[in-house]
């Protein structure tokens, strides 16, 4: 993506707050006809020492993991909080609005996870991360109607190999943080998350 240098982060923290924060990824890689495919889709981060790692499924029917097996290099990204910015933040008129965000995008490499166990044990990962109690049913279900559903997905690892997290946030505008902050503190739940990304940066304003 358009990464401008003011609104590069580096820091992993941020990255990783955001996948977990934002976990509803978009998955994309070539079809065979070359044009990029898309599927939406929740992701479970998994940190094994420097490496990320990001664990999802797919419908059997979707043609996706087909596409990833063929071509394992693959694009994820994960949208944040956004939210328009009225130019009336600034002290003069001379300004233009803009819209704000927090984006991660991962280029990775794929492979498919197989077998029933594998699967299963991610599938404990995903609902550990929404609904950890999910998993005392899920056992309860029984192996027969467990290895049916197992049947029906494919599951597999995205390996992160480079990583570009992007947060606008009009750093590069100090005259307008304060005003920005207030405004965003007072408004819809995407607007308040911002504040707090605000914060978190210390963008006050002066």
């Amino acid at each position: 993506m358009y990464l401008p240098p003011q609104f590069r982060s580096e820091d992993r923290a941020h990255a990783l707050a955001l996948m977990r924060g934002f976990p509803f990824a978009s998955l994309i890689c070539p079809d065979d006809e070359g044009l990029p495919y898309v599927t939406h889709l929740p992701l479970h981060v998994q940190e094994e020492g420097e490496q990320l790692v990001l664990l999802g499924h797919v419908a059997r029917p979707n043609p996706h993991w087909r596409y990833l097996q063929a071509r394992p290099q693959a694009v994820v990204t994960f949208m944040g909080p956004h939210a328009y910015m009225s130019a009336s933040v600034y002290p003069d008129l001379a300004r233009v609005p803009t819209w704000n965000y927090l984006a991660v995008h991962c280029t990775v490499q794929a492979s498919l996870v197989e077998g029933a166990e594998a699967k299963d044990g991610l599938l404990k990962k995903l609902i550990g991360d929404h609904e950890p109690a999910y998993a005392a049913q899920w056992r309860s279900l029984g192996e027969d109607y467990a290895h049916k559903m197992l049947a029906g997905i494919v599951a597999f690892e995205l390996r992160v190999t480079a990583l570009q997290c992007k947060l606008k946030l009009n750093q590069h505008r100090p005259e307008a943080h304060a005003a920005m902050k207030a405004a965003y503190a007072a408004g819809n739940a995407n607007e308040r998350e911002l504040a707090a990304w605000m914060e978190r940066l210390g963008l006050h304003g002066h």
